[in-house]
């Protein structure tokens, strides 16, 4: 009788659903975690990446019931900090918030010690609506009217950026290849100083969507939206797309864990991190940072980090383009 129930019992099991005998082997340590979890950016304090990062730490800590400690690693274009968390201990106490600059494109301008491959995508956090800006007295109000600005006068006007081979620098590139203009390239160590001398008419253009707050107060021109959709923010600045531009560079800020973490820490922690980005106030929170709450889990944000490595390696490459 015993065996019978046996056989019966395995039997059983050898039935059940795959997802709920995947989802048995994904379960994290009952004890996972059980003291404080460690979130770095390479970011100083007060830009975008420490914003979300604090922020999205502090309620995964509510959920998680341990503190997260922020950690902000700036330094060599961001490099410091991502190499930092590239080779922290696979354990599940080490995470990594990171922008797509510093995982999907430093390693292809500079020399690092690490890749996309060094991490372990956990989640994607969000997404950028973009911005194309420009100087309040510019001859032009909207993309398609600077594209035709600049075909008529060659290499007259410029555009910032907070680096070369920084997503602005590659949203502009891309775009000036498209619509065949010349523009002078300015870059700037950040998008405060740019903007600050686009207010004083130095700068013509930029591609960064730090100057929304200064558009929407009228000391600024929005040009374009360089999303799939417009900024709630700035709701009468059309989209590229909508312009007839189809240049959307990828811009998001992703959730990573040093690679050689369990999975099952990783899975428990992206179901924790798509509940606290669907939960309230937290559109509205990333919209003051000129972001929108994006999820992708592990599998999904691992294909689209390798693919969007994989293309803007190629812009790099195809169009020589130089680290300083």
């Amino acid at each position: 009788m015993i065996q019978k129930r046996r056989l019966i019992t395995l039997m059983a099991l050898a039935t059940l659903p795959a997802a709920f005998t995947s989802a048995m082997a994904q379960s994290a340590p009952a004890n996972w975690p059980n003291k404080p979890i460690h979130f770095v950016t390479p970011y100083p304090p007060g830009g975008s990446s420490d914003i979300i990062t604090r922020f999205i730490g502090d309620r995964l800590s509510k959920a998680l019931g341990q503190p997260i400690i922020v950690e902000n690693k700036p330094g060599a274009g961001a490099i410091l900090g991502t190499e930092y968390a590239s080779k922290a201990a696979p354990d599940g106490y080490n995470f990594f918030v990171g922008p797509t600059a510093t995982v999907a494109v430093a390693p292809y301008l500079r020399k690092t010690s690490y890749t996309w491959e060094s991490f372990a995508p956990v989640a994607k956090l969000s997404s950028s609506y973009g911005l194309v800006s420009a100087r309040k007295d510019a001859p032009f109000s909207n993309y398609k009217e600077f594209v035709a600005a600049a075909k008529a006068n060659p290499n007259k006007y410029n555009f910032a950026s907070n680096g070369v081979g920084s997503i602005v620098h590659l949203t502009g590139v891309l775009l000036h290849k498209q619509t065949g203009i010349q523009v002078t390239h300015i870059p700037y160590k950040g998008a405060v100083e740019s903007m600050s001398d686009m207010i004083g008419g130095r700068i013509d253009v930029m591609y960064d969507p730090v100057p929304a707050p200064r558009v929407k107060a009228g000391e600024l021109k929005g040009l374009a939206t360089a999303s799939d959709e417009r900024n709630p923010q700035l709701p009468d600045v059309p989209t590229l797309k909508e312009q007839g531009f189809d240049v959307n560079v990828p811009s998001w800020f992703g959730l990573f864990a040093p690679k050689g973490t369990p999975p099952a820490i990783v899975a428990r922690m992206a179901e924790e991190t798509r509940k606290v980005l669907a939960s309230p106030g937290v559109r509205e929170q990333l919209l003051l940072s000129a972001m929108y709450p994006d999820f992708e889990g592990p599998a999904d944000f691992g294909k689209r980090v390798q693919q969007d490595a994989n293309y803007l390696k190629e812009v790099i490459q195809k169009e020589s383009i130089k680290a300083d």
